[in-house]
C-alpha cells in the first residue's frame, strides 16, 4: 500500500517567528497520524528554524523551489546543496513557479535530476490551465509535463519521487475539480504516463497527491478515490487546526 503523504506549501506566508510557532503547536497535533506522511514547507528563511523545531519528531520538512545548479553566481538563487540536512522534499514545477518565474519543463527536468543528485526527494507538480481543461487537452498536456520532467530518471528513483496533480483553475480559486475527475486524471493520464515510461509495477508504486482548494470539507472526498495518495495544500495548511483536519482525514479515509 502506497503510504499517504500530506505537503503543506506555505507559499509567501509567515515570517520566521510565525512559522516556528506555528510548527510547535501543529506537531502534538499531528503526532497520532503516523500512518501519514506529513511535510511541512515553509519560505527559505524559515527552513532552518523550523527544521531545528521539528527535531525529535517526524514530521517531514521540504522547501518550495530551487535551482538545479550545485553553486555559482545565480543572485537570489538557492542550490541543492543547500538543502541538504534541511529538508528531505523539494517542490519542483509548481504552476506558480512556473508563471511568474517562467520555467520550462526542461527546467525543471534539470531541477528533478539535481535533487535526486542531491538526496533530496522531488514533489513535481502538474496541472493544466482552464483553456486546456475545456479543450480536452488536459491527458496531452499533463501527460507531457510528466514525461518531460522524467526525462532520463531512471526507474530506480521513482521511489524518490512524488507527483502532484495541481490543476492551474482550482489553485487559490476556490474551484476543485471533483474527487472523481481527479482521480481519473491520476489514475489514467498520470499513472498510466508513468506504466508507459516504467511498466506497471512502478506505476503503481508512485504516490500521487491532488492540489488545488484542498480543504477540510473535501479532503475526505479525495482521499477516498484509489489513486489519490494525498494533497499539496495551500491555504489550508496554514491554520493548525485546517491541517490537523486534512491529514486526520486522509488517515481515516486510507485506514492508516
Amino acid at each position: 500500500m502506497r503510504t499517504p503523504i500530506i505537503a503543506g506549501n506555505w507559499k509567501m506566508y509567515k515570517t520566521l517567528h510565525e512559522s516556528v510557532d506555528f510548527v510547535r503547536e501543529l506537531a502534538p497535533r499531528l503526532a497520532p497520524f503516523t500512518g501519514v506522511e506529513r511535510v511541512v514547507c515553509p519560505t527559505f528563511v524559515a527552513l532552518a528554524a523550523v527544521a531545528e523545531a521539528l527535531k525529535g519528531t517526524d514530521i517531514k520538512v521540504g522547501a518550495q523551489n530551487m535551482n538545479w545548479e550545485a553553486q555559482g553566481a545565480f543572485t537570489s538563487q538557492i542550490a541543492p546543496t543547500m538543502l541538504q540536512g534541511l529538508v528531505e522534499y523539494v517542490i519542483i514545477g509548481h504552476s506558480e513557479v512556473r508563471a511568474y518565474l517562467h520555467e520550462t519543463d526542461e527546467d525543471i527536468n534539470r531541477k528533478v535530476k539535481a535533487a535526486l543528485a542531491y538526496g533530496l526527494k522531488p514533489i513535481i507538480a502538474v496541472g493544466e490551465s482552464l483553456a486546456q481543461n475545456e479543450a480536452g487537452e488536459t491527458e496531452q498536456f499533463v501527460g507531457g509535463q510528466v514525461r518531460t520532467a522524467l526525462n532520463g530518471i531512471s526507474a530506480d528513483n521513482m521511489r524518490n519521487i512524488v507527483i502532484a496533480y495541481e490543476p492551474i483553475w482550482a489553485i487559490g480559486t476556490g474551484k476543485n475539480a471533483s474527487g472523481d475527475l481527479a482521480n481519473s486524471i491520476i489514475g489514467g493520464t498520470i499513472r498510466g504516463t508513468l506504466a508507459q515510461l516504467y511498466g506497471n509495477d512502478v506505476a503503481q508504486s508512485v504516490r500521487i497527491q491532488y492540489g488545488g482548494s484542498v480543504k477540510p470539507g473535501n479532503m475526505a472526498e479525495y482521499m477516498s478515490q484509489p489513486d489519490i495518495d494525498g494533497a499539496l495544500v495551500g491555504g489550508a495548511s496554514l491554520k493548525v487546526d485546517d491541517f490537523t483536519q486534512l491529514v486526520e482525514a486522509a488517515a481515516k479515509a486510507k485506514g492508516v
